[in-house]
């Protein structure tokens, strides 16, 4: 693929007031383009008032802009219902909507809970709650060292006393893409319940809830060009009605007398407060901007990115890339180590060319000390990137060494 000019990169103001800028910590947070800004702008600017409580018509539109935005999300995941898609603030809090409404509910003493050493903080952390709570058992499925969840790791870890699979589609650490299908199969074969993290999957790979048969699915709007503060939760309508309300307040209810509430239905049992209505709106935008684009031709720019830059930074001396050596295998995340300098310093000095990675542990930390690393250096592409900004960090990164004093790097 001809990488000489990028046909997206218009689309993005900040990367348009801000050329000299690198942005490589997409896995972070990603940018947002035009339509997404005019989008949440024009809602407020002509729709603002709260959906789902007046019966005036600025309300009446901003609820049916809500529930249009709620059916663009059940689209894009092949959700069977709307009243599946549950809007949150984030990938985080939905995890925890699932781990304190489902697991706190259903798990009992002496099952077992499964996640990955692989695993964000924000898909461990709620299960060890659970698991001390309930006196349950964590497990966990260890990786190769490339990353890889062999199926002899899955048959010995899932078993009859399997109750929840807590896993992360895509690694955030590593970019390498688990074998959710055989997990999944593995655990409702013991009728055990599967949570997918899917923060950093649904940017760059599309989603089919029912084909793969995911139990619960959690993203975060950030990471796929919408704003902050909006995130998904999708559940199958079977699980989510026998589960209690995470939060409790206003416009989550049917009725309430002095000493009982009845709860309303999908998907508003969950939705307490007011939510993040323009967040869901430009959520909706998003999704229609990669569509219009068409995720195939998004997916193909970002694996060229990659090959590019994984070619290139292999070339650099004394570097350790986390993961596979195949590109289409990193969804776009570049970890990495290089010998005696400490990630924060390579990114302190990569900052002074304006390159922006993320370093540290990625909230990742088990796996840090499964791989016998404190911590480490994340470069993060995505379809807007280009072959100028690689070539720019490749070139920043590979001088590191002997400015920290440990002699000449090999240049490219």
């Amino acid at each position: 693929m001809n990488l000489s000019h990028n046909p997206y990169r218009e689309d993005f103001p900040l990367l348009l007031n801000n050329p000299n800028v690198k942005y490589l910590d997409n896995a972070a947070t990603s940018q947002r383009p035009w339509s997404v800004l005019k989008a949440e702008e024009e809602f407020y600017k002509t729709c603002n008032s709260n959906p789902l409580r007046g019966l005036y018509g600025l309300s009446m539109e901003a609820t049916d802009r809500v529930e249009n935005a709620r059916k663009t999300v059940q689209k894009f995941l092949n959700a069977k219902k709307s009243s599946e898609i549950i809007f949150t603030r984030n990938t985080t809090e939905s995890l925890n909507l699932v781990a304190y409404s489902y697991g706190l509910s259903f798990v009992k003493e002496g099952d077992e809970i499964v996640v990955s050493i692989l695993e964000h903080h924000s898909n461990l952390l709620p299960w060890q709650m659970v698991a001390k709570a309930k006196k349950a058992t964590l497990k966990f499925l260890y990786c190769e060292n490339d990353g890889t969840i062999t199926e002899e790791m899955i048959q010995k870890t899932i078993t009859k006393k399997t109750k929840i699979v807590a896993i992360a589609h895509v690694s955030n650490v590593i970019g390498r893409e688990n074998p959710i299908n055989n997990i999944i199969k593995r655990a409702h074969s013991y009728g055990a319940i599967v949570v997918v993290d899917a923060a950093q999957s649904a940017p760059h790979k599309l989603i089919d809830v029912q084909k793969l048969d995911a139990d619960f699915l959690a993203f975060s709007g950030h990471k796929m060009l919408a704003p902050m503060g909006i995130g998904v939760l999708y559940g199958k309508e079977e699980l989510l009605e026998k589960m209690p309300p995470f939060l409790t307040g206003g416009e989550m209810i049917e009725s309430v007398t002095q000493t009982n509430a009845k709860f309303a239905e999908l998907p508003y049992k969950f939705e307490a407060g007011t939510g993040n209505a323009g967040g869901a709106i430009a959520l909706a935008e998003a999704i229609r901007y990669m569509e219009d684009k068409g995720f195939s031709n998004l997916q193909k720019w970002e694996d060229a990115l990659t090959e590019y830059a994984l070619s290139k930074m292999n070339q650099i001396e004394g570097i350790h890339i986390l993961g596979s050596k195949n590109p289409e295998e990193h969804c776009g995340i570049l970890t990495f180590t290089l010998d005696d300098v400490h990630p924060h310093d390579i990114a302190s000095i990569l900052d002074f060319d304006q390159i922006a990675v993320r370093a540290g542990h990625h909230c990742a930390q088990p796996l840090m000390d499964y791989l016998k690393v404190s911590s480490t250096t994340r470069a993060s592409l995505s379809f807007y990137n280009t072959k100028e900004e690689i070539d720019a960090f490749v070139e920043s990164l590979s001088k590191v060494r002997s400015k920290m004093g440990y002699g000449q790097s090999n240049t490219l």
